[in-house]
C-alpha cells in the first residue's frame, strides 16, 4: 500500500465529475487499499477517488463506533458507484474536509439515507445510515460530483479557519 498525495481547493479535478466504474478488478482494489491508508494517515474519516486525482466513483468511510458521542455503531467501507435512493430529515453540523484543511462551515444535510453502491468483492451494498455516517457519505458523494462541502453552507459566516489540533473533532 502506499500513501497518496491529496488535492487541495483550486485543483480543477476536485470540480469534474468522477466517471462511473464498469468493473471492481484487483486494480480497483489497490487504489481503494491506498485510499484507506491515506485516509488514515491523513487524519480522516471519509476519502474520495477524485481527491487523490482518480476521477473514479469510489469513495472509503471510516467512521469509529460511537463517532462524536453519536451512540452510532461504526462503519467502515469503501463504495463503487454509490448513490443515494433514500433520504429524509435535514440536519445542520459543521464539517471540513482534507481537500481544504484548516477550514470548517456549518452543511445541512439529510438526518437519514440510504446508500446503494457496490463493495469491493462485487457484490451489492446497501446501507442505511443516520448521523454522522449519513452525513459523510454524503460529503464524499458530492466529492464524485465536483461539489465542496463549501458549495453547501447556506450561511457563509459560519466558514472559519480552525486551529490544526481541533480538526480531527470535525467530520471528513
Amino acid at each position: 500500500m502506499a500513501l497518496l498525495d491529496i488535492l487541495l481547493e483550486g485543483d480543477a479535478r476536485l470540480r469534474q465529475k468522477a466517471l462511473r466504474v464498469r468493473t471492481v478488478d484487483d486494480s480497483l482494489r489497490r487504489l481503494a487499499d491506498d485510499m484507506f491508508e491515506t485516509m488514515l494517515d491523513a487524519p480522516g474519516v471519509g476519502l474520495a477517488a477524485p481527491q487523490i486525482g482518480m476521477l473514479r466513483r469510489l469513495i472509503w468511510i471510516h467512521l469509529p463506533e460511537n463517532y462524536h458521542d453519536d451512540g452510532e455503531p461504526g462503519l467502515s467501507v469503501a463504495l463503487v458507484n454509490p448513490e443515494i435512493v433514500r433520504a429524509h430529515g435535514r440536519a445542520l453540523a459543521y464539517e471540513g474536509c482534507l481537500s481544504i484543511p484548516g477550514w470548517t462551515g456549518e452543511v445541512p444535510r439529510s438526518e437519514v439515507i440510504t446508500v446503494k453502491g457496490i463493495g469491493l468483492d462485487n457484490r451489492t451494498v446497501r446501507i442505511k445510515t443516520r448521523g454522522w455516517g449519513a452525513r459523510v457519505i454524503q460529503h464524499e458523494i458530492d466529492h464524485l460530483d465536483g461539489i465542496l462541502f463549501i458549495d453547501r453552507v447556506e450561511d457563509k459566516s459560519t466558514i472559519i479557519e480552525v486551529p490544526e489540533e481541533e480538526m480531527s473533532e470535525i467530520a471528513e
